[in-house]
């Protein structure tokens, strides 16, 4: 008994049936890269693809928000691919980064009744990350237009309102900036802290053609007017700036004149003390020539006074009458008065020595 077993026979398919996974392979890589491309080519933030894609882009300066049966989540992603449940949770990327708000046509009523435009206001502005979900959750992804749109049109009005169209359009339009700033930001501190006002740009408002004619024309006048105070301004300027240099001027040659008389005065003092030292000097040599001179009289005098004795008197009238010795020929000789007593005294000394003088000698 032949126990072999005849081999069983597997069945074939069909012809042609063996490349159907073959194709299901590429079909599915085909419509994976479909799907990527049309991510990546069709914006993130189109409702269409929004609720579709599983794998989301959250693009750089933006957070991801979600919403799941229209119900907020407290899911916040950063930029970047995300995956979500399609259909089920939509989402939508919110900008944390400065951002320009333009509000267009804001039209106001003036204090006086004049209806002004401004055609733009462009407000810098940005959300910060730590307040995004309280924010979207009290007034939604279009938070700005409950605070910033809104707000400035009603800014703009209170303005217009306590203004006339003179302060509006002039004299205190460069201060519509900061107002409107101030006032924006009082109120998202107050109600939504998360929105920072970074500044706001105000642009002139348009008015009445005819008015603004005017306004044309008052300003030319005053610029006539200002170019006419500058003029005056600068010769007065100029006038104060010569009447300066003038009076410099004048101040630098009496100062020169000045020390020129001080010059003479001193040269004129130092020749007057060089004098009076010079006549010092010779006053006092003519002092001590007077003393000198006063010394040898008082000394001559009571040296002459010594002298006045009747032998010395007698000696010089003899030596007088001796110099004047005269010889007279003639038949008539002059008589000469003489006073004998002086000459008597005399001979008589004379003898009187004579004698003694040869009394000594015949004693001897």
């Amino acid at each position: 008994m032949d126990t072999h077993q005849p081999r069983p026979v597997t069945p074939q398919p069909p012809h042609g049936g063996g490349g159907g996974g073959g194709f299901s392979a590429v079909l599915t890589v085909f419509l994976s890269f479909i799907a990527i491309f049309a991510m990546i080519v069709i914006p993130s933030s189109s409702t269409f693809w929004n609720g579709f894609l599983v794998l989301h882009q959250v693009p750089e300066g933006h957070v991801g928000v979600y919403w799941r049966g229209g119900a907020l989540l407290k899911m916040i992603t950063d930029p970047g691919f995300h995956l979500k449940l399609p259909f089920i949770t939509h989402y939508e990327p919110v900008q944390v980064t400065l951002q320009t708000d333009q509000v267009r046509d804001i039209p106001c009523g003036t204090k006086g009744g004049v209806m002004i435009n401004f055609e733009k206001i462009e407000v810098v502005n940005r959300l910060h990350k730590d307040y995004v979900h309280d924010t979207l959750l009290n007034y939604g992804v279009q938070y700005d237009n409950t605070w910033i749109y809104d707000k400035i049109h009603h800014e703009i009005n209170q303005f217009c309102s306590s203004h006339s169209l003179q302060q509006v359009y002039i004299d205190v339009f460069d201060q519509i900036d900061e107002k409107m700033k101030d006032a924006l930001q009082g109120d998202c501190t107050r109600y939504a802290p998360g929105i920072e006002i970074i500044s706001v740009r105000v642009t002139k408002p348009k008015i009445p053609e005819s008015i603004r004619r005017n306004f044309e024309q008052m300003e030319e006048e005053r610029t006539k007017v200002l170019i006419a105070i500058e003029k005056q301004r600068v010769v007065e300027k100029e006038a104060e700036t010569n009447k300066k240099m003038a009076i410099s001027e004048a101040e630098k040659v009496a100062n020169v004149s000045k020390i020129l008389m001080e010059q003479k005065l001193m040269e004129k003092d130092s020749v007057r003390k060089q004098q009076e030292i010079e006549n010092q000097i010779y006053m006092a040599r003519q002092k001590s020539l007077a003393d000198a001179d006063f010394y040898r009289l008082l000394k001559e005098a009571e040296a002459n006074k010594l002298k006045l004795t009747p032998q010395f008197l007698e000696l010089k009238f003899i030596e007088a009458i001796a110099d004047n010795t005269k010889i007279f020929f003639g038949e008539k000789i002059p008589n000469m008065f003489l006073d004998q007593k002086p000459l008597g005294n005399f001979l008589q000394q004379l003898s009187r020595n004579v004698f003694e003088e040869e009394k000594s000698t015949d004693v001897g």
